[in-house]
């Protein structure tokens, strides 16, 4: 059987596949489950800014201040037996530790600063292995820069670098105007990893009432591409570990992105779908794909397909795009 295992953020995995930040942490169960079916380490639902600085000023309000509520003040919770977001996450944290013998990553969601140093000292200090760094903002004021934004992200990587010593992996959006530089100033800050790439949930309308609604869309095989794409130029240009998420539903596309060089490949959607036993199909069918072609590791095949290793590195570039347009034909009996 080939060896199966890769490094991912110095962490050593028994293989490549890493369930990524689901609703599927919040159940212990859940996660045990994963691990039996072949999980190498887990990611755990997000921490979102916007949830723990509600939770700040509900404490401010109603426990910390409740004078002015009179009579009803007395039917309030006492402030230590309120549990807040943050508690409930650093338990889950000591939970999945004290249960799961695979490494657990825990995940921050924000751009701003305000908390997040002792957020992720309290993440590091319940037993997270590593931190996931989820910097995500929305530029609709277009007085705001590339610049400015890349600034706020690469800022709040350095200022939890400097509190914590668990490795940190930054997950990023497709949306930079020049990613490699955006990697290597992220490598540079004290990064020790990105996951390519955030896949953000869109707003929709709903014609029936003209309302703004929102939906889960849940990703297919080819919304991998993208992100194969980036990986396969990334690889052997950077030192951080690279991890592949968003579209990965069969060993077929698993391999594909092994192949351009990620070095481990999460999961997300496929397990929503299919719960553990997508995961088991998936390591079984790269098991048996190593195999066949006589693969001694992973190790071997990691990065064997990226751009500065395939024999025609414009594939990944603008040539792609050229060739993609004059190889296509038109369906059987349709005319233009």
């Amino acid at each position: 059987m080939p060896d199966l295992s890769t490094t991912y953020l110095g962490l050593a995995l028994k293989n490549p596949l890493v369930p990524s930040s689901t609703p599927l942490s919040h159940e212990l169960d859940a996660m045990l489950h994963l691990e039996d079916a072949g999980a190498a380490a887990v990611v755990m639902h997000s921490l979102f800014e916007e949830d723990v600085k509600r939770d700040e000023q509900m404490m401010d309000r109603f426990l910390l201040n409740p004078d002015a509520f009179g009579e009803s003040a007395g039917h309030l919770p006492a402030g230590h037996d309120y549990q807040s977001r943050l508690d409930t996450y650093l338990e889950q944290i000591q939970q999945l530790k004290s249960r799961l013998s695979i490494p657990v990553v825990a995940s921050l969601n924000g751009s701003s600063a305000d908390g997040w140093v002792e957020l992720g000292k309290e993440m590091q200090a319940a037993g997270a292995d590593a931190l996931e760094l989820n910097a995500w903002y929305m530029p609709s004021d277009p007085g705001v820069t590339a610049a400015e934004i890349e600034h706020r992200y690469l800022s709040l990587l350095q200022s939890l670098k400097a509190v914590v010593s668990v490795p940190i992996s930054m997950k990023l959006s497709p949306f930079f105007s020049s990613l490699p530089n955006f990697v290597q100033r992220a490598e540079q800050a004290g990064a020790a990893g990105v996951s390519m790439f955030n896949r953000f949930f869109q707003p929709d309308i709903a014609l029936e009432t003209l309302t703004v609604v929102d939906r889960v869309q849940l990703s297919s095989s080819a919304d991998a591409l993208l992100t194969m794409r980036w990986i396969a130029i990334l690889r052997g240009r950077t030192g951080l570990s690279l991890a592949a998420t968003g579209g990965v539903h069969s060993a077929d596309d698993a391999l594909k992105m092994l192949l351009a060089g990620a070095d481990v490949v999460h999961l997300a959607s496929a397990l929503l779908q299919r719960g553990p036993q997508a995961l088991h199909d998936i390591l079984q069918g790269i098991g048996r794909w190593l195999e066949e072609r006589e693969y001694d590791s992973v190790a071997q095949l990691k990065g064997s397909m990226s751009q500065q290793n395939s024999p025609d590195p414009s594939a990944f570039a603008r040539a792609a795009y050229l060739n993609a347009i004059d190889s296509f034909t038109p369906p059987d009996g349709v005319r233009y």
